[in-house]
């Protein structure tokens, strides 16, 4: 199979307010489209890292995102959106310190985050999804 090849442009448009941390506008074209189910913060094993603690659950949440990414030969860099789901977004300061290790801060993804009631489980404090857009290797 054949893809044509990938073209991903960051827009910060004038009219906009500055981003913090995320791009307005993200356009991808070619490539392989790959969505990447809600993670939380369960280890190989399935279970729960950093309970009670935001950047460690935080950090597991990207790496299970990076693990779904290898398993379709993807990486970070291909990233195009994601969403996250917290359950107290005064905190929003700790999830970006941990994103930002593994995005590509000058042209970092789209991204949403909102506050919800609670997770899946209790002991989860966030969940992120996300979608890529990558070239087939």
């Amino acid at each position: 199979m054949s893809y044509p090849e990938k073209k991903v442009t960051f827009t910060h448009p004038e009219t906009m307010p500055k981003g913090f941390g995320y791009s307005h506008v993200v356009e991808a074209t070619g490539g392989r489209t790959i969505y990447i189910s809600g993670q939380v913060s369960l280890n190989q094993e399935g279970q729960v890292v950093g309970e009670g603690d935001l950047a460690a659950q935080t950090k597991q949440v990207f790496e299970n995102i990076k693990a779904a990414l290898e398993a379709v030969d993807s990486r970070f860099e291909d990233v195009v959106k994601l969403t996250i789901f917290m359950t107290d977004i005064t905190q929003i300061p700790v999830v970006r310190e941990v994103r930002d290790t593994y995005v590509n801060t000058l042209t970092p993804p789209a991204s949403s985050a909102v506050e919800v009631s609670r997770l899946i489980k209790e002991e989860f404090l966030i969940e992120i999804e996300a979608i890529a857009v990558a070239n087939a290797r």
